[in-house]
């Protein structure tokens, strides 16, 4: 009997941590398509809402990288001034790992149709979450 009660227990712990991790699965693909809908209404200052709101934020593009969270809204407001840059995201995330409880790594490939000439690429985001909500602190788009 006490081993029957043992068995249930790690079935049951087993269960929670399944579950716990696909909550969170779950919380971070909804932040990424939130981000998604965002930047296909225009909205570049919605899209940057997954992105952590701290100096300490790091996006990496092109040009080498960015710190902090508003050189990123800066930096998309310049590269992306209007409806004709921005055009309609689409993102698709390849894999996603957890390095911990409160940390997420994926990798993703992102395109943009647009009129001002389609581009796509690759992207590594490293996720944190801060005060029970999820967000970007490191972003690589390529």
């Amino acid at each position: 009997m006490k081993q029957l009660f043992l068995c249930l227990c790690c079935v049951t712990a087993g269960y929670f941590a399944t579950a716990q991790v696909d909550n969170d699965v779950l919380s971070i693909r909804k932040l990424l398509l939130e981000q998604v809908v965002a930047w296909n209404n225009g909205n570049v200052t919605g899209y940057m809402q997954g992105y952590w709101h701290s100096d300490s934020l790091v996006f990496i593009g092109s040009n080498g990288p960015n710190y902090g969270f508003d050189a990123t809204l800066k930096r998309y407001k310049e590269h992306y001034p209007d409806a004709a840059h921005m055009g309609h995201l689409k993102s698709t995330i390849v894999d996603m790992k957890k390095l911990s409880d409160d940390y997420y790594f994926i990798i993703g490939k992102w395109a943009l149709t647009r009129t001002a000439g389609n581009v796509s690429g690759s992207y590594t985001l490293l996720l944190h979450r801060i005060n029970g909500r999820w967000v970007i602190v490191c972003d690589h788009s390529s």
